[in-house]
């Protein structure tokens, strides 16, 4: 850590790290979404299926996120709860189009909100209804309903309508996040 570094750290100027999960099923949108909140000149042209994880980061204007984006693929799924722990908050990305595998989605959901490491734990949770774009589309408010997300009395958390190609939603969804972390601090 260099001289700038550690002066900036010590006049509080450093930006807070934050560790975020990304989850949801394969297709939805994650590393589209993940890709889109970096820089431009950061940004990966070809966006390809994750397997097992990868690890991004992007800036907001006063937190530095360290995104564990998983992949949503049925045998890599169990694999998320290994990162619960260090997660300090969690974006859940739902392909909003596709009505038959929201059930799925939902399941994915229960466990992940049941799973010891996260029950007890206030931890902000963004969902993004994403592909608004698609004709097939539901409406955030219906993607809501289908995961009855009305149910999640104990953590903050909040949907967004996005289009991951068109960056529609996403600064949204970070600037709720970004506030919801920043009061969890204080």
């Amino acid at each position: 850590m260099g001289l700038l570094d550690r002066l900036s750290g010590l006049l509080g100027l450093k930006k807070k790290e934050v560790h975020v999960l990304c989850l949801g099923l394969d297709n939805s949108g994650k590393t589209t979404i993940i890709n889109k909140l970096k820089p431009a000149n950061a940004q990966s042209q070809d966006i390809v299926p994750t397997i097992g994880f990868s690890i991004e980061k992007f800036k907001s204007s006063s937190l530095s996120f360290t995104v564990f984006d998983m992949s949503g693929q049925g045998r890599y799924r169990n694999l998320w709860e290994h990162y619960y722990k260090d997660g300090q908050a969690i974006i859940f990305v739902i392909d909003s189009s596709d009505r038959l595998r929201m059930v799925v989605a939902k399941e994915e959901l229960d466990t992940l909100l049941n799973h010891p490491d996260i029950k007890h734990r206030r931890i902000p949770i963004l969902f993004f209804a994403n592909k608004m774009d698609l004709r097939d589309a539901v409406t955030s408010v219906k993607v809501s309903q289908l995961l009855c997300l009305e149910n999640i009395k104990d953590k903050p958390w909040h949907i967004c309508a996005s289009d991951a190609i068109k960056g529609e939603g996403l600064q949204e969804g970070v600037d709720w996040l970004q506030d919801q972390i920043q009061t969890a601090k204080t």
